[in-house]
């Protein structure tokens, strides 16, 4: 099993600090964005990660080096421009190879050990797997939201006026490889990317998708205000105690 950390993007919700840094070294409480997925995934027992960045991607070199500093052998792959989440994913494929992996977004922050859910995937006999978060109305509309017929998933939504269910699909996704020649038949969607909602869907439509509902805080910290959040949750883990 490999990880895959996507961290691209041109962050322009961030400027004008992404002028001069990529948006996913910035800090979230007292670490770079960036280390989050990557310990998560070292935590789970997966070494062997690709990072996947664009134009600055020689400052990820100089934070992360070989990644022996967090435990963790690190490669680098480079995304041009802002084509999607599942073209980011794509240029992963020649350090992934026939391997399996679990693919992080590179701002996102999990509460949860995923141990034991990577340890599940391992043991499927082949296709994806998603961790979902019950999440309100309003928060649903910002995510791709997962449909059902009982418990089987039927479908995802992307970012629905009217959400089917209260669960929305957060930045870990688990895939084998047979990952790349979806993203290699999908067409861009009407924002011109490759979205990861339609690989998602085509492994749905196949029946070969699980899922598992996370019961620990989720977050991103792609905005700013769901960085200050993140930055709170990650100090009140670590145990400390704000004062007037």
């Amino acid at each position: 099993m490999k990880g895959v950390v996507l961290a691209g993007g041109l962050g322009t919700r961030w400027l004008p600090l992404t002028t001069v840094v990529n948006k996913h070294l910035l800090d979230v409480f007292d670490e770079p964005m960036v280390f989050f997925p990557i310990t998560s995934l070292v935590r789970a027992g997966i070494e062997d990660i690709v990072v996947v960045t664009g134009r600055d991607l020689d400052q990820f070199r100089v934070l992360l080096g070989d990644g022996s500093a967090v435990g963790a052998n690190i490669s680098y792959a480079h995304q041009e421009g802002e084509l999607g989440i599942a073209d980011a994913l794509a240029k992963a494929e020649p350090f992934i190879g026939d391997d399996r992996m679990v693919v992080i977004l590179g701002d996102n922050i999990f509460q949860e050990d995923l141990a034991t859910y990577v340890k599940q995937f391992a043991a499927q006999a082949s296709g994806a797997k998603l961790l979902l978060k019950r999440v309100s109305v309003e928060d649903a509309r910002r995510f791709g939201v997962v449909s059902f017929e009982g418990d089987r998933v039927t479908g995802i939504v992307e970012k629905p006026a009217d959400p089917p269910s209260d669960l929305v699909v957060t930045g870990c996704y688990m895939y084998d490889a047979r990952v790349f020649e979806i993203v290699k038949g999908l067409t861009p969607s009407a924002r011109g990317e490759l979205e990861i909602t339609d690989v998602n869907n085509d492994y749905i439509a196949a029946g070969d998708l699980t899922y598992e509902v996370l019961t620990g805080w989720w977050t991103d910290a792609g905005t700013p205000p769901s960085k200050l959040k993140a930055s709170i949750l990650v100090a009140l883990a670590k145990g400390v105690t704000f004062h007037a």
